[in-house]
């Protein structure tokens, strides 16, 4: 069923997990793109007004790309807790890329059989870089190997040889994966709940699931506010905690 087209504007927020205060707002259009955008946007701003920089960031699947792992880890230096968004992995009962092992001095793949997987097979007069417009490098195997291998039908039955997809961020999706082991990671997905709450109280509380203010300008400032008022209820339960002996228990 097609619905009327309308304007929508997600609101980001950049959360201090510890203190449970929003650091930073950014209104973008409700695309993955915009706001994968603004972290990197609200980071580098944080960064430069108030000298804060973390040690770790805590986001769902949509960050778990490889382009943004790659700023994360490689340029930022910051520890990923988020989800890897990976689709390499096969359900119809044929090999993944991940039963492949990778050789990071010889840059090739090895397969189960032991045959290699490598970006060119030959010598070329101009050295080339092999990357895509995907940000990827194709390593295949040698169809030599392929014809002969009893592991050829779990492997690739409809194609003569097997190509695997790397991206060229590949090593940053790899600490991810690490990060994912650890129990700091379990606790970062725990302490994410404190982010859809605000979120929560933000649609329901603060009724912000309809604005006011037209365009983009007009959004990113009612979600200021919003995130304004979210922080003084939280720094007013520090500085007015409510006594032991006066507080209110109901059943």
């Amino acid at each position: 069923m097609l619905r009327p087209a309308f304007y929508a504007y997600s609101a980001n927020y950049l959360i201090d997990i510890a203190a449970g205060i929003v650091v930073d707002v950014e209104a973008t259009p409700a695309h993955k793109a915009d706001e994968i955008n603004a972290t990197k946007k609200m980071l580098e701003r944080v960064e430069d007004r108030f000298d804060l920089k973390p040690d770790r960031l805590i986001g769902d699947t949509n960050y778990g790309t490889a382009a943004i792992l790659g700023w994360m880890v490689d340029e930022k230096h910051i520890e990923p807790h988020v989800p890897v968004w990976d689709k390499t992995q096969r359900d119809d009962e044929t090999l993944s890329s991940s039963d492949f092992r990778w050789d990071s001095r010889a840059d090739e793949y090895r397969c189960p059989q032991g045959h290699a997987l490598r970006s060119q097979w030959r010598a070329f007069r101009n050295p080339r870089n092999h990357v895509t417009k995907a940000d990827t490098i194709i390593y295949r195997s040698s169809q030599s190997d392929c014809a002969t291998c009893p592991m050829k039908t779990r492997c690739c039955p409809n194609t003569p040889t097997r190509k695997i997809a790397r991206s060229v961020h590949e090593s940053a999706r790899d600490v991810a994966r690490n990060v994912a082991k650890t129990r700091a990671y379990q606790q970062s997905r725990k302490d994410r709940k404190k982010v859809e709450m605000l979120f929560a109280h933000l649609k329901r509380i603060l009724k912000l699931d309809r604005l006011r203010l037209r365009g983009p300008n007009g959004a990113h400032d009612e979600f200021l506010l919003a995130a304004t008022a979210q922080n003084l209820r939280r720094m007013a339960k520090w500085l007015y905690p409510v006594e032991p002996e006066t507080r209110n228990i109901a059943i």
